[in-house]
């Protein structure tokens, strides 16, 4: 099936008038809302310890149905998609317009941007014994790699998400979403002891740049190495430490600890730790962070948000200052905002909200050889698992997946155990250097937020921040 095959409400045996009707009943007399329809295929293959764990295959389709009124929302959902099914759900969303007047149904939001990424579905080349075949080959030459490899696992993951959006005035948007993502993960030992590591890229496109040979084998090194280095690693110190964060996938701390603060229903409800700073310094000089869904077929990129707002590229903090947040329709409205293209659900079956889609920090002018050149006595991370944060607080726990000791400007042994722990806006202000090379991470991001997952992706430079509490292992 392609694109052009699917029209979501053809498809239903529905005309487009009577669900325009429908929609428009189930929204009139409120604030805002929509018809949003979803169909999507989803694949995943496992290959673990020598053998084919794992396949799946699932096609989903149905809609959700919303109505905003005030800070009350009406939504309901249904994996059906019928006369029937929709005049249900009209009648269930009214019933949050009861006793609510003056509303004033808002406008549209404005004409899409370019297409961000090929509408084609991914899942349909190379096929399913392609697939196995490659898997099988990646867990073989991983196995060869050396003969300290003791498990391989790798995955093969991709989607195609085919969305309409019809608002109560006749406005419709339309978007074509494929995802894929290859993950390997490598257990490496030596005697009774025994590491990992893991490496995975992906991005909106077809299989075929990831799959490639020199995809492939690169993450197999990258995992490798990460598992091999961990092996190798001591127990790391605890204490209070100046740290080196690496460029890339480390941008996941500011994720989570910054991000999910400046995002718009935290703050409308004074829940962030960055409530009613607009304006104020935040963070240090040099430090500019945004959120871009623009970007060309990243993990985390949006030609329309899920409520057919077209993404944006928002700057959050600028050169240290406060000057916006991520929003979707409703909490701009309340705020007196404009909306950012941030509005993101998982599914049909979930209502929208603020979302990150792309956040990173932008480059600065240090050289990452001075940067880590300037630390007499702390530590290097260069990449991160899992981690804890308090978005009213600003707190985060972080666990790093491989780091080393600096002693005198020189990366020393690796160590293992190191957790970061502090709050966010006070970790902003202690970025003492900030480094010109950029990266974004490979594509392997997923955000949880009220029990729901979107992808995302994150970035930064190579930064210092001076001054942190870290959580070790030494005695």
């Amino acid at each position: 099936m392609t694109e052009h095959d699917l029209d979501l409400i053809a498809s239903a045996g529905l005309s487009p008038d009577r669900v325009g009707t429908l929609v428009g009943d189930a929204v009139a007399g409120s604030d805002d809302g929509e018809l949003f329809l979803e169909y999507r295929q989803s694949e995943s293959l496992v290959f673990d310890n020598g053998r084919l764990k794992a396949a799946n295959f699932d096609t989903a389709h149905g809609f959700g149905l919303r109505a905003v009124a005030g800070e009350a929302v009406g939504y309901a959902h249904s994996g059906e998609i019928s006369e029937a099914a929709l005049k249900r759900a009209s009648a269930a969303v009214q019933q949050v317009k009861k006793g609510y007047a003056g509303a004033s149904y808002a406008a549209a939001p404005p004409g899409t941007n370019a297409r961000l990424y090929e509408p084609a579905n991914p899942l349909s080349a190379p096929g399913f014994e392609e697939k196995v075949k490659l898997l099988e080959r990646i867990d073989a030459a991983a196995r060869a790699r050396d003969p300290r490899v003791r498990q391989v696992t790798v995955s093969l993951a991709g989607s195609w998400q085919v969305v309409e959006i019809l608002r109560g005035d006749g406005h419709r948007v339309r978007d074509v979403r494929p995802l894929v993502r290859l993950n390997v993960a490598v257990v490496a030992g030596d005697g009774d002891r025994q590491e990992s590591g893991s490496y995975g890229i992906g991005g909106r496109e077809g299989f075929g740049r990831f799959i490639a040979e020199d995809k492939w084998q690169h993450a197999i090194d990258e995992a490798l190495r990460q598992a091999l280095v961990n092996l190798e690693a001591v127990p790391a110190p605890a204490g209070t430490f100046d740290v080196v964060l690496g460029a890339g996938w480390p941008g996941i701390l500011l994720h989570e600890a910054v991000g999910h603060g400046l995002e718009g229903d935290f703050n409308r409800r004074k829940s962030s730790a960055f409530a009613d700073m607009m304006g104020e310094k935040v963070a240090s000089e040099g430090v500019t962070i945004v959120d871009d869904g623009t970007l060309h077929a990243r993990r985390g990129s949006l030609t329309v948000d899920d409520e057919g707002t077209p993404a944006h590229e928002t700057t959050l903090i600028e050169d240290g200052r406060l000057v916006g947040y991520m929003q979707d329709r409703q909490n701009a409205r309340l705020m007196g905002m404009v909306p950012t293209g941030n509005g993101r659900r998982e599914s049909y079956a979930h209502v929208p909200m603020p979302r990150m889609t792309n956040t990173y920090m932008r480059g600065g002018d240090h050289d990452p050889g001075e940067i880590l050149g300037s630390l007499m006595d702390g530590l290097y991370m260069v990449s991160f698992g899992g981690g804890q944060v308090d978005i009213t607080s600003g707190k985060f726990v972080f666990s790093s997946t491989e780091a080393y000791r600096v002693r005198d400007g020189k990366i020393g042994e690796p160590v293992k155990g190191a957790m970061l722990i502090g709050n966010g806006p006070d970790a902003l202000t202690r970025v003492r250097m900030v480094g010109s090379d950029m990266a974004l991470d490979p594509g392997i991001g997923t955000c949880g937020k009220q029990g729901q997952g979107v992808p995302v992706g994150v970035g930064q430079p190579t930064i210092r921040i001076d001054g942190l509490t870290v959580g070790g292992t030494e005695a």
